[in-house]
This record gives C-alpha cells, sequence and structure tokens, in this order.
C-alpha cells in the first residue's frame, strides 16, 4: 500500500479546483453587490464608519473599496483595480469593479459545466481585444479642428459628465467651469496635479467657492505682534525660507559650561546677534512678505510689524512649493546674501478672512503655473466628497486635453460594444461562441444598472435600445425616462476611461479565473 506523502505543514488550509473558482467568484460577487448601487446619476451614497469612529460619506468605488478593510485574497484583486483606474485616470472606478464582477458572474455557469479556465481566459482576452478595436473605431475627436472656445466647451461637458454622478451634481454647471480654468491654468505639457490645491473652508453654500489665480493657504499660527504687520501689499516682494527665526535656548544644540555670569550674558548676547542679523538680512533684501517652513518667533514677528513687512511661519512644505512655483524666487536654507534675484513676486497679496479661518492670497503671479480651488460647505463630509467629486473630474478634463478622443455616456458605448460582440460571436464554431456571447451580455450591466439605479424598468429600456438600426450612441436617459442619443445631449466621456475600464476588468476576471488552488500557511507560533 502506498504511504500519503505529507508535503505541507500542518493546519495549513488549502482549497482547490472548480469549488475554489466558484468560491473566489462569490466574494467578487458580493463586493459587486456592495457597490453596484452607486452608479450613475442616480445612484446611491454609502456611509460608512472606520476604525477611528470618523464617518465618511460617499459614492466613490474607490474610496468605498479602501473603507471596506476586505480581506478575502481575491476580492482584494478588485480592489487593486479601482485603484489603479483612479490613480490612472480618475474616474470609472464603480464601473471597472462592476464589469470585473459581471465578467466573472457570467463565466461562472460555465466553470461549473467544468469549461477549462484557460479557454474561457482566452475568450475574455479575444473579447476584449475587439470591443478595445472597435471602441477606437467610433471614438470621435471634436477638438481636433475647433477653436480655443469649442476645446473648452468640450472638456465642460466631460467634467459636468463626470460630477453627474456625484454629490454635487446639482452644481456640475458651476464647477465644471472651475475645474476646466484650473487644469488650463497649470503646465499644459506635464499637468502637475500637485499644482492644483484645494483648500476646504466649512461654512457657507457650494456657489461661495471660488478659484483663485494664484496660491492660497489658511493662515499659520502666529505669535504677538502679527496684528500690527500690514495685511495687503501692492508688487511685493516674496522671501522664501527654510530658516528658523526664532531663539533657540543654547541647551538644545550644544553643551556650552559657563564659569561666570559674564560668560553666560556673552552667550546670550551671542544668539541675539545671530537673530538679528537674519532678520537683518530678510530686510535689506527688499522683501515685504517672508514665508519659512521653520516656526518665526515673536521677536521677529515683532521686528518685521515694525518695518512694515508680514511674515508667516510653519507654511506647509506642498503651500511653500506651490507659492515659489507661482511667484518665482527660491527657497533658500540661509539669510545671508540673501539676494533680489532669488525673492519672488506677485501683483497683490492680502490677507482676508474666509468663513471663520484667514487666509493669505497671492493673486497676479508672474509664472502662475499653479492655482488653488477654495471650497465652501455645510459638513465636513460633505465637503471632504465634494473634494473627491473635484478630483474626479479633474482627472478627466487632464486625461480628455491629453488623448481627445470622447465617447458618449450613459451605456451607449457598452451596448454599442456588445452589439459588436454579438455579431462577431455568430462567426466562431464551439465553445468559443458561448463564451464571447458571454461576454457581450456582461456589458450590458452599466446600462441595467443605471436605468436600475434611477427606479426604471431595465428590461423595457434596454430591448428598446436600438443599435441594430445604425444608432450608435443610442444610450439611458435618466433624467426622461427613455432612451435618446447621448452624444447630441453631450454625456461625453474620455475613450481612454472606457479603454481601462475595460483591460483592467478583464485582467482582474482572469486572474481570478486562472486561480484553482489556495494554499494559506498558517502563522508561525512563538
Amino acid at each position: 500500500m502506498q504511504l500519503p506523502v505529507k508535503l505541507l505543514k500542518e493546519g495549513t488550509d488549502t482549497s482547490q479546483g472548480i469549488p475554489q473558482i466558484v468560491s473566489n467568484i462569490n466574494a467578487c460577487q458580493v463586493i459587486g453587490e456592495a457597490i453596484k448601487t452607486t452608479l450613475g446619476p442616480r445612484g446611491m451614497d454609502k456611509m460608512i464608519i472606520d476604525a477611528r469612529s470618523k464617518t465618511h460619506i460617499s459614492n466613490d468605488g474607490a474610496t468605498i473599496l479602501q473603507l471596506l478593510d476586505i480581506v478575502h485574497p481575491a476580492a482584494k484583486t478588485l480592489v487593486d483595480i479601482a485603484k489603479s483606474q483612479d490613480a490612472e485616470i480618475g474616474d470609472g472606478t464603480t464601473s471597472v469593479t462592476l464589469l470585473a464582477c459581471e465578467f466573472m458572474t457570467m463565466m461562472k455557469r460555465f466553470i461549473e459545466d467544468t469549461v477549462h479556465p484557460q479557454l474561457i481566459v482566452r475568450a475574455l482576452r479575444e473579447s476584449v481585444n475587439l470591443a478595445i478595436k472597435r471602441l477606437e473605431e467610433i471614438a470621435v475627436n471634436p477638438m481636433k479642428s475647433g477653436t480655443p472656445e469649442d476645446r473648452r466647451s468640450t472638456l465642460i461637458k466631460c467634467a459636468q459628465t463626470a460630477m453627474s454622478s456625484k454629490l454635487v451634481a446639482a452644481n456640475k454647471e458651476f464647477f465644471s467651469e472651475m475645474v476646466v480654468s484650473a487644469v488650463q491654468s497649470i503646465d499644459q505639457d506635464i499637468m502637475p496635479l500637485e499644482m492644483i490645491g484645494i483648500k476646504k473652508v466649512p461654512g457657507g453654500a457650494l456657489e461661495d467657492s471660488r478659484l483663485i489665480n494664484g496660491v492660497a493657504f489658511k493662515k499659520t499660527f502666529s505669535y504677538a505682534g502679527f496684528e500690527m504687520q500690514k495685511k495687503e501689499y501692492q508688487n511685493p516682494l516674496i522671501a522664501l525660507l527654510n530658516v528658523e527665526l526664532e531663539l533657540k535656548a543654547e541647551k538644545e544644540n550644544a553643551e556650552v559650561r559657563v564659569t561666570n555670569v559674564k560668560d553666560y550674558q556673552d552667550v546670550v548676547d551671542a544668539e541675539w546677534d545671530i537673530l538679528y542679523e537674519k532678520l537683518e538680512c530678510c530686510y535689506k533684501s527688499g522683501a515685504k512678505v517672508v514665508l519659512s517652513k521653520l516656526p518665526i518667533g515673536d521677536v521677529a514677528t515683532q521686528y518685521f510689524a515694525d518695518r512694515g513687512m508680514f511674515c508667516a511661519g510653519r507654511v506647509a512644505d506642498e503651500d511653500l512649493k506651490r507659492t515659489m512655483k507661482a511667484c518665482g524666487g527660491a527657497i533658500v536654507s540661509s539669510c545671508l546674501n540673501l539676494s533680489e534675484n532669488q525673492l519672488g513676486t506677485c501683483s497683490t497679496f492680502t490677507e482676508t478672512q474666509v468663513g471663520s479661518e484667514r487666509f493669505n492670497f497671492f493673486e497676479g503671479c508672474p509664472n502662475a503655473k499653479t492655482c488653488t480651488m477654495l471650497l465652501r460647505g455645510g459638513a465636513e463630509q460633505f465637503l471632504e466628497e465634494t473634494e473627491r467629486s473635484l478630483h474626479d473630474a479633474i482627472m478627466i478634463v487632464r486625461r480628455a486635453s491629453k488623448s481627445d478622443s470622447i465617447v458618449a455616456g450613459g451605456g451607449a458605448i457598452e451596448m454599442e460594444l456588445s452589439r459588436t460582440l454579438r455579431e462577431h460571436s455568430r462567426t466562431i464554431k464551439g465553445k468559443g461562441q458561448m463564451l464571447v456571447n458571454a461576454y457581450a451580455k456582461a456589458l450590458e450591466i452599466i446600462p441595467q444598472q443605471l436605468c436600475d439605479n434611477a427606479g426604471f424598468d431595465s428590461t423595457d429600456l434596454l430591448n428598446k435600445l436600438p443599435h441594430a438600426d445604425g444608432q450608435i450612441w443610442a444610450g439611458v436617459d435618466v433624467n426622461e425616462e427613455g432612451i435618446s442619443n447621448n452624444y447630441e445631449k453631450f454625456v461625453w466621456e474620455p475613450a481612454l476611461v472606457k479603454k481601462n475600464a475595460l483591460m483592467a476588468a478583464t485582467e482582474a476576471a482572469c486572474a481570478v479565473l486562472s486561480v484553482d488552488w489556495t494554499i494559506k500557511v498558517p502563522k508561525a507560533t512563538q
């Protein structure tokens, strides 16, 4: 009799074969069920209380999946693709997760019928290649030969589509103008996202939000004497420092042994001399505004106030760098030899009350390759969701600016791709026909879920979509409860969003379907 061979450590949890693949698909389906109601303009929001008892309200797929703290290894694949979609494109995170779940759901019955997973994976990859090819064929480029005004109008429509499913949908016209202006104000070659600052100020209405063509940041902690400083300057020179302008006890820097009172007094005098030397260098440079990443103490604050200068210490590194980009100059680590060519400038500097906070504004910057969005609103959770919504819209406008090609949203492109794949499946023999057909059916989850979330009869509306008649942009109209030409209705999305979503969802489905054995090694005991 052949003895059993023991390969794995005792206590190792293993599961394999078809039941394991089905189990992984089931775990992913739970994720899909959790977030599918957030899709589209009529999607619902989720309230999540994290481990620190902080409340989050969002309908952004990537945000929800990150907050859920998922532990199932297969389901984590969906979290990863949502994160990658968010980082690469900025929008479509719910769509990519739903598509991946639906691809797996449609293939589940083939797995249970013992179709080999590699046949399914091959069919999935063939289908996505066909879908992307068709998507690139029908994508429209309205910005190719248009004027700058036409280009801006197209970008605004893309931003409005991105925000139509967000909490700020009622104000999408207002914010889409702001988002496009923000993106067009930064460097158009690399479009660095960090050059668009977003500051949240509780209180007021959403319409009180505004875009600053320059830099704005919250007033930093100030010592006595700041109230004597001027709060407005015209064409000031700005010094950007990484220097501490504060008296420091010598014991913090070095050990000094003294034998009499005179020696101690000499040490104290040296400290004051060093500080005043730094302050005099700042004053003689001609700077009227002094910003430092490190603290500026009460002596320095009073010194600058007496000479008609403004100062702010402990400025955030991000804000200091954005100020340098906008106003010019350089961040220096020594006040000695501070010259005018190391200083920045702007046409107007003001310190103004915004809500319950005071903000410093630098406007009319000569190198204005940066801007700041000042958001107003009621609750803190509402402001955070507004920031996430604007981030998605900014990412979409950046992508649309670079790629130009757009497609119609509202399920129109998914239905057209589904029709194309169905027609192609009729030319295939064998199991591949059913697999490609199943992929085509899975694409219909987007328009179907849009209908369900709006409270419409999805079966009735999907049957009315007339893609067979050549109307490739026919999609769901959630406002009129019917079918409309979503291209003419300006429901536009960058083609890159759909392309990336299809590829990421298909790769995730292939990854999960390819795993037929899970081994969980037990933790080592001490």
